[in-house]
């Protein structure tokens, strides 16, 4: 039984495994080690996971989803045709693709697995995490926050035996920032700060929004195929502005007009201030609360897609006065930080043994009444576990009755960092039943244990009677229990997952019909006729002409589209 190392993004996902010649990552069957995060419905209820989903976004928007990390841990419900999915059910068949390239690739059963996740991911995000990897078939008994990922990665090339790293990760869709220091064999986080709605589509959405102001255009007026097709012109307008290049071009017909649009370096920087004062803010508070000077940090390692934009790796050069490391892949190094955290798991011998020690990235703690002139006033925030405070980390605090022959105590469990729990995130409740006594008289010890996954556990003590009672946090959203879990593991597992020998044909198909919807004229009937070619071919099931047309068919694509001047 193999164990492997997940890197569930926002945009792409990734998964690796320790070998006798160190940590690798495990290609799809595709061949790419990037699994785009993104699931389609085909017209046979077929699910589509990966690079087929993603030229379906374009074609077929209404079957289609992706960015779906960022409502992990909520109750919002994504439907795709038929199909009503949680974000951990749609998350749990990325992670299922990459189980079976895992064990197609090592010939071996896989069963367990660590996956990675933001620092700042909350307590919920970590459960809904770990469902889907529950969801998926796999034992998850540890997650690793994604900076402390790459810190791994990156501290087995160190050759110093101590050194202190800003690890910089922007996302897809999450930022997170982190302060970690190495010494000797102990790797111990710092500091953790971020924002799970900040990342690289907050960008591509700048320049969508940016180009529908400058042509007057109102999104409510666009349909999904036409919306899907700005929204992709517009990342490749924001790969453009990263490839050196002096303009990123939008180009596409709406409505039969055709809009051609220029946004230069400079202008993307001004309209992109607002982001970037989001990203200073979390680096200013890690700091901060890792009492370091900038001038200690012996290296600033960018992690995360987003952060090969020249725009991000400036605004880093020029806050810190230095130049950032990225010689490892920012793509992948999460997935190998995870890769070789198996290995630990492993007791692998050929790895030196490394201690974490992580944080709580968000205080936690419960509500209470505060006495005032006129009585007590509820609603006021009681920290248990502070922010950054090393984990695992177990803390007990007491607290007593305000009311005389009071019955019953609630307690609220909330994260966050304002003295008022209505500015913070209520995560649960838990009702205890007292025994009547004077004001004062009866108290319960209430204990937090936050575990090294992040997961927090909560026990009640009624301290004249001795009884304890463990919380269940029922109004957790998204929450599923053990009886629901294996009920949505038989209906996922029941889906028709489109067979992987037959993935690369029908890449083709889909951008095939991507290019066809992008095209017109001439062309498109050329790229018709050549996808006519190909059905025929399939449908003959002829595996030497098929694999002769489909290289034709590829080649064809690819002169189409470094043809395209987007």
């Amino acid at each position: 039984m193999a164990l492997i190392g997940i890197d569930l993004g926002t945009t792409n996902s990734l998964v690796a495994y320790w070998s006798e010649d160190g940590v690798k990552l495990i290609p799809n069957v595709l061949g790419s080690n990037l699994t785009p995060s993104v699931i389609s419905i085909d017209d046979n209820d077929e699910i589509l996971v990966g690079e087929v989903a993603k030229q379906r976004l374009l074609t077929h928007p209404q079957l289609t989803v992706a960015a779906f990390k960022r409502y992990m841990g909520t109750n919002k419900v994504i439907k795709l045709g038929k199909f009503e999915f949680l974000p951990e059910e749609l998350s749990s068949l990325i992670i299922r693709s990459l189980k079976n390239d895992a064990e197609s690739f090592l010939g071996v059963k896989v069963e367990e697995a660590i996956i990675s996740v933001p620092a700042y991911f909350n307590d919920t995000q970590r459960k809904a995490t770990k469902r889907a990897g529950e969801l998926a078939g796999l034992k998850v008994e540890r997650i690793i926050n994604e900076p402390t990922a790459a810190a791994i990665a990156y501290g087995l090339h160190q050759q110093k035996d101590e050194t202190n790293f800003l690890i910089f990760d922007l996302g897809g869709g999450t930022f997170d920032v982190s302060i970690l220091e190495i010494f000797e064999n102990v790797m111990e986080v710092k500091s953790i700060a971020g924002d799970n709605y900040l990342g690289g589509e907050d960008f591509t959405e700048l320049i969508f929004k940016h180009f529908l102001a400058e042509n007057n255009l109102a999104e409510t007026d666009l349909d999904e195929k036409t919306r899907s097709n700005i929204w992709k012109q517009a990342e490749v307008c924001k790969r453009q502005l990263g490839e050196s290049e002096k303009n990123g071009v939008i180009s596409c017909t709406i409505n039969d007009k055709l809009y051609e649009w220029k946004l230069s370096a400079a202008e993307f920087e001004n309209i992109a201030k607002p982001l970037i004062n989001r990203l200073r803010l979390p680096i200013e508070r890690a700091i901060r609360d890792a009492a370091i000077n900038p001038d200690q940090l012996d290296e600033i390692i960018l992690v995360g897609g987003a952060t090969k934009m020249p725009l991000i790796r400036s605004f880093i050069s020029k806050l810190f006065g230095r130049f950032p490391s990225c010689h490892l892949n920012p793509d992948e190094v999460v997935a190998l930080g995870a890769g070789i955290q198996a290995g630990m798991k492993q007791r692998d011998a050929a790895i030196k043994e490394i201690v974490l020690t992580d944080v709580c990235p968000y205080t936690l703690g419960t509500e209470v009444a505060v006495q005032t002139g006129s009585g007590y006033e509820k609603g006021h925030f009681h920290p248990i576990i502070e922010r950054n405070t090393i984990i695992p980390v177990s803390r007990i605090e007491r607290f007593y009755t305000i009311s005389d022959f009071q019955e019953q105590v609630r307690v609220g469990i909330y994260q966050g960092e304002s003295r008022l729990t209505d500015n913070n995130i209520k995560l649960g409740e838990l009702v205890v039943n007292v025994p009547p006594a004077p004001a004062g008289k009866e108290a319960i010890d209430v204990r937090y244990t936050y575990d090294i996954n992040g997961i927090l556990e909560v026990e009640v003590t009624i301290v004249s009677t001795g009884q304890k009672q463990s919380i269940v946090i029922e109004e957790n959203p998204g929450l599923m229990s053990e009886a629901e879990i294996k009920e949505r593991l038989k209906a996922l597992e029941a889906l028709k997952i489109h067979p992987r020998d037959k993935t690369e044909n029908r890449l083709l198909l889909a951008r095939g019909e991507r290019l066809y919807e992008e095209t017109l004229g001439e062309t498109r009937n050329q790229i018709a006729a050549a996808l006519i070619e190909f059905e025929n071919a399939l449908n003959s099931q002829d595996e030497k002409q098929i694999k002769k047309i489909a290289k034709s068919l590829s080649e064809f694509f690819e002169r189409l589209e470094n043809q395209q001047q987007f």
